[in-house]
């Protein structure tokens, strides 16, 4: 079964965070995806590809010579998808803002590295390297808490604001990309509440038919991305193919 049929066929597709939970998930439903003929993973840490349709590559994601690099994949050749599976909520030396006193210079530089400028410097590189005689299309991974109008609660300062960044950006860029590539497409993915680590401390309360494992997730994404034409450019989109307000 192919999720990207609606994209064409002989695909080449681009993964970034392909060593994260969701990002694996996407490499492996690609590597099994008919439509598709070539896989690029790129991720920090570079892990053995068991299919020989899928390239492995180390990219830095603040080192934007290293995302240069991996731009001249297939160089002679139009990529169709290019998904950007970046997010950082939490790590050992930090964890989401409660309150406006809790806010630190250095957590928010990393939180905006990681959500912000690593898929800016992404597009910068690769939506120029998009398909331009059929679909294609340029997604990246957001999050609904990311919406302004959609804030009710507060907190969680840095990873909001990170990806409301991110979402103008996404806007912004699709703009530049309908004037030089009618056909390609710039979308932000909400992907619910997945179960891998990002989500781990935060799972209590979700329903569980709402907690999705990676690969459904990577899936219901797929069907999403699939399903876009250039009207959708700019927006953001959750798993279940609704809009997320701006």
């Amino acid at each position: 079964m192919s999720h990207l049929e609606p994209l064409g066929s002989r695909l080449n597709v681009v993964v970034f965070g392909a060593t994260g939970g969701i990002g694996r998930a996407f490499v492996e439903a690609l590597q099994a995806d008919p439509a598709v003929e070539n896989v690029l993973a790129c991720s920090r840490s570079v892990f053995h590809a068991v299919d020989e349709k899928v390239d492995v590559v180390s990219v830095s994601f603040g080192d934007e010579d290293s995302i240069i690099a991996a731009a001249q994949w297939r160089q002679d050749e139009p990529l169709d998808l290019v998904i950007v599976a970046l997010g950082l909520l939490h790590s050992d030396q930090m964890r989401p803002e409660k309150s406006w006193r809790e806010l630190d210079a250095d957590n928010l530089f990393e939180t905006f590295k990681v959500n912000t400028i690593g898929p800016a410097l992404i597009a910068k590189h690769f939506l120029p390297r998009l398909r331009k005689d059929g679909p294609s299309v340029f997604a990246t991974l957001s999050a609904r808490v990311g919406s302004i109008s959609d804030n009710q609660l507060g907190g969680w300062h840095g990873y909001r604001v990170s990806k409301a960044a991110l979402n103008m950006l996404i806007k912004s860029f699709a703009m530049e990309l309908a004037r030089r590539n009618r056909m390609g497409v710039c979308i932000g993915l909400h992907p619910g509440t997945v179960d891998t680590p990002l989500s781990l401390p935060f799972q209590r309360g979700v329903a569980p038919d709402k907690l999705f494992t990676p690969a459904r997730a990577a899936q219901q994404l797929l069907d999403v991305i699939a399903e876009r034409t250039p009207e959708d450019s700019g927006d953001i989109f959750a798993w279940d193919g609704t809009r997320v307000p701006a």
